[in-house]
């Protein structure tokens, strides 16, 4: 009989042997639509990178499905000069998101440093909340279209979107093109003299 080795959480990603490149942060809250979170937290830890997931309080993630993981860090306890990219997966998450000063405040330091963000599906409702919207082109979920235009912002019904720094996708299903994306824009970052 083999002996099992106790797991304190089964969906938290395993690190390649990879050299890693950098951190990247993953906002998000209870209610995010599981693949949406899942999906890129992989993809990113796949390519090497370190990701940090971040909640408007820190500890216990449970998606919209029941999937999440045990520990998360509070959006007070960290800065966005700490990370390469900001990721906000959808779901309900993002309205939660929009009521939080501080998670707010984390999303319009990555503007103002022009750090690259990506959302998908409902997550480009936070940059409507923290008044990121306006004169932006946006991928989104149908049903937050007229958030955006209300916001000034244009709505485009395509797979992937890139206004400046800023990638958004309208659903799950446009995840692999949205992360194609993201992952050879921070290949370029990476050529970048330091």
């Amino acid at each position: 009989m083999s002996e099992t080795v106790p797991v304190a959480d089964i969906r938290v990603a395993v690190p390649t042997n990879e050299p890693r490149k950098g951190r990247i942060a993953i906002l998000t809250a209870d209610k995010v639509e599981d693949i949406e979170f899942f999906y890129p937290y992989y993809r990113f830890v796949e390519a090497g990178y370190d990701v940090d997931v971040i909640t408007p309080s820190g500890g216990a993630l449970t998606g919209a499905a029941g999937l999440g993981i045990a520990q998360t860090l509070a959006v007070a306890d960290v800065a966005a000069s700490d990370y390469l990219l900001l990721y906000v997966p959808g779901g309900y998450a993002p309205v939660e998101l929009g009521g939080s000063p501080q998670a707010l405040e984390f999303i319009r330091a990555f503007a103002a440093a022009d750090k690259p963000m990506g959302l998908v599906c409902h997550g480009p409702q936070v940059l409507i909340s923290a008044g990121l919207a306006e004169g932006r082109r946006l991928a989104a979920w149908y049903g937050v279209r007229s958030e955006i235009e209300a916001a000034g912002g244009t709505w485009i019904d395509e797979p992937v979107v890139q206004d400046g720094a800023i990638f958004t996708a309208r659903k799950p299903g446009d995840l692999p093109v949205e992360l194609h994306r993201i992952m050879a824009h921070l290949r370029t970052l990476e050529q970048q003299p330091a």
